[in-house]
């Protein structure tokens, strides 16, 4: 049997009198690719941001229910080490002002690694498990802003998996970007799934079928239904999740 990772009980959030998640109650196992679709306005991202809890940065932000990682409530966890195991990519690539090498090794000099030798080989690391290394290898002091925006968004990857997090959100990390660098994207995600749980959150729906093994989809803020991804594509139990992935709204 699957292990589950993150499990979600009751979830319901608000940001001010709005109900934006309504009830949510969620498995994701250990090492899987999760993948949430659904129309705008379906608390697709608000899920994401309450698994590591960016929500709170909003003053009006108000959740009821449970969120637990590695078996453990999230609210027991202090937000610099949860946000270091939860580790989120944003729609929009959020390069650093600095140079390629200095973006990956902030995290781990915060987190007080300061030898450079293990440095180096974080960084080595990092970029070569986000597909990135041969393309920048040689450029390593060039200012991250300079890359193109696929070339950043797998910058923004490689930054997250240098703190070692066990989770990587995704939130609509390939909106911005041409077929190449989004199927390096996907390319990179299959490849970190043997070490990591990730969770899709995509308007594509054929990005999400190409890419996730199990998809969720979410409604008005609920959770309508989840399944093997190739059933939800296929012979979905609701009507309302057989018509969207067939276009007919959203």
């Amino acid at each position: 049997m699957a292990e589950v990772i993150i499990k979600t009980f009751n979830l319901n959030v608000y940001f001010g009198k709005q109900h934006i998640l309504k009830n949510i109650n969620l498995e994701i196992y250990k090492n899987e690719i999760l993948g949430i679709i659904g129309p705008a306005n379906s608390g697709k991202t608000t899920f994401l941001k309450a698994l590591n809890r960016l929500n709170y940065l909003f003053k009006d932000y108000y959740q009821e229910g449970e969120i637990f990682f590695a078996e453990k409530n999230i609210k027991y966890i202090s937000d610099n080490l949860l946000r270091k195991k939860i580790g989120i990519i944003f729609a929009l690539p959020q390069v650093l002002p600095i140079t390629i090498y200095e973006n990956i090794a902030y995290g781990p000099k915060m987190h007080g690694i300061k030898n450079k030798d293990t440095l180096d080989s974080i960084v080595e690391k990092a970029l070569r498990k986000a597909y990135l290394w041969e393309e920048v290898k040689d450029r390593l002091n060039t200012l991250a802003t300079k890359l193109s925006g696929g070339q950043q968004q797998r910058l923004c990857i490689a930054r997250t998996l240098a703190v070692e997090p066990e989770v990587i959100l995704y939130d609509e990390p390939c909106s911005g970007l041409d077929p190449i660098s989004t199927q390096k994207i996907e390319e990179a995600m299959h490849e970190l799934k043997n070490n990591y749980t990730q969770i899709l959150v995509t308007n594509n729906t054929k990005q999400a079928a190409r890419a996730t093994e199990r998809c969720a989809f979410m409604l008005m803020g609920e959770l309508v239904e989840i399944d093997r991804t190739a059933i939800i594509f296929t012979s979905p139990k609701d009507k309302r999740t057989d018509e969207y992935v067939r276009g007919v709204f959203g």
